[in-house]
């Protein structure tokens, strides 16, 4: 944070000082206790397990320049420097602090959420802009209702231009996320089903995701995938200018002449009667998109469709996500970070593309929050691994149990569960031979990231 004190937070909150100078300043927002530097604001979290106000007297130790509370009336130590500023719910608290800090912004944000492809498309977005301007971007995965005021904390005043992801896994969330942020531009992916069980359908999904213009600015921008079939026909609110990409006819940003070399995608994008080559150095045809959704932001913020594809060239992906290792031995495609039907068939498709004539083991795992018919897309997705021509499907988790099912319904391709990591970790030490291509895909939870690290160490890749 620049510039801020605990004055500004006082006022933010409407909080009341117990101890301290309201002249401090304050330097970084943290909830983790462990990560507290002197100087910073540590904002204690009350979660289903812990209550961050238990570690207040590890960061008055660490040199906390304040702290808040909803537990405490009085400082646990009046001799302390510490400012503490008594609010009545800290959540409540960080999150009046981040709309009082990008009150305070002028530069233009951009709003990128979605079902799936969200964080790659806010990389490329962000990549593409860089060819230009200063670009801050959300750190990590830090999207949600306490998450993205902290990230709003942290742009300076050189950074020219923001992109910012906003999750959603709740009713409600995004409204709130959004309101924070008052973006200028919001991009929606598309609308899938990841986090259904919560929303209960894919209609619900929509209506939430719709949501993020609760906070973007009259005059503003929504950005949509034409090719959804629920966002093809939406049209943003009274005030807002409503742009599509895609490949249709009714896209204002559309992809042609789509080709594939290696696995990475090159096309032309079509807007206003002009068109550029783009060659992207990411894996996958679904890139494509996220490309085109970048290309639309660059060209709001006065870049060019030439300026805006040297920009696309830098982003070469992210660890976990569709990353290839090549080996002498092995060929390992790492997309473990977190998986959904949606990115486990794209990620099928650029695992296929990989070295045709070798041997292709995909190794999946559950696909999580997909609601009552999470056995009936695990089925889809084994249907899809089969036809694409897996040479080995290996599983772990029960759900899984459905898309070997699928998979043995319309080939004969062959199948292997598994219950346990480590017992699958040394079958495949035993399966695996020289110059096959491995694929690693489920949800985060499922720990296959661990797994693709252990054989790419043991590639000595």
């Amino acid at each position: 944070m620049e510039q801020v004190t605990v004055e500004d937070l006082l006022i933010a909150t409407g909080g009341r000082l117990l101890n301290g100078n309201p002249d401090r300043p304050v330097s970084h927002i943290r909830l983790d206790s462990r990560q507290v530097q002197p100087g910073d604001l540590f904002v204690p979290i009350i979660g289903e397990k812990v209550d961050g106000h238990l570690f207040i007297p590890q960061v008055v130790e660490a040199g906390a320049a304040a702290v808040l509370t909803s537990e405490h009336d009085e400082p646990l130590d009046r001799e302390s420097a510490v400012a503490w500023i008594r609010v009545s719910d800290t959540k409540g608290a960080l999150q009046d602090i981040g709309r009082y800090l990008r009150a305070r912004l002028t530069l233009p944000l951009v709003g990128v959420t979605g079902s799936v492809g969200k964080t790659t498309t806010r990389e490329m977005i962000a990549a593409a802009l860089s060819a230009k301007y200063r670009v801050y971007k959300t750190p990590g995965n830090s999207n949600s209702q306490v998450g993205v005021p902290i990230t709003i904390s942290e742009i300076s005043k050189e950074d020219e231009v923001g992109v910012i992801e906003l999750g959603m896994s709740e009713p409600g969330e995004l409204t709130v996320i959004a309101q924070i942020a008052k973006i200028d531009m919001a991009v929606i992916t598309n609308i899938g089903i990841t986090h259904i069980e919560q929303l209960g359908s894919r209609e619900n999904i929509y209506r939430e995701k719709l949501t993020i213009q609760d906070g973007l600015k009259d005059g503003g921008v929504l950005i949509l995938n034409g090719d959804d079939d629920m966002l093809c026909h939406t049209k943003g609110k009274e005030s807002v200018t409503t742009i599509y990409y895609g490949t249709g006819e009714n896209c204002d940003f559309r992809a042609e002449e789509i080709r594939l070399h290696d696995g990475k995608a090159e096309f032309t994008v079509v807007h206003d009667g002009k068109r550029q080559h783009v060659v992207l150095s990411v894996m996958g045809r679904h890139n494509v998109m996220n490309a085109l959704a970048a290309i639309a932001v660059c060209d709001r913020c006065g870049m060019t469709m030439e300026e805006a594809a040297a920009g696309l060239l830098s982003f070469t992906g992210f660890k976990n996500r569709q990353q290839i290792y090549n080996g002498s031995r092995l060929t390992i495609l790492d997309d473990s970070y977190n998986a959904s039907p949606a990115s486990m068939k794209a990620s099928i498709d650029v695992f296929m593309e990989l070295k045709k004539g070798n041997r292709h083991v995909a190794v999946l795992a559950d696909m999580k929050e997909l609601g009552e018919k999470v056995l009936d897309y695990h089925r889809e997705v084994g249907i899809y691994a089969a036809k694409a021509g897996i040479d080995q499907i290996i599983t772990l988790g029960s759900a899984c149990h459905a898309l070997c099912e699928g998979a043995s319904s319309v080939s004969r391709v062959p199948t292997v569960e598994f219950e346990n990591k480590e017992a699958m970790v040394s079958y495949l030490e035993t399966f695996l031979r020289d110059g096959d291509c491995i694929l690693f895909k489920g949800s985060n939870s499922m720990g296959l990231s661990e797994v693709a690290a252990h054989f790419i160490a043991k590639a000595g890749i």
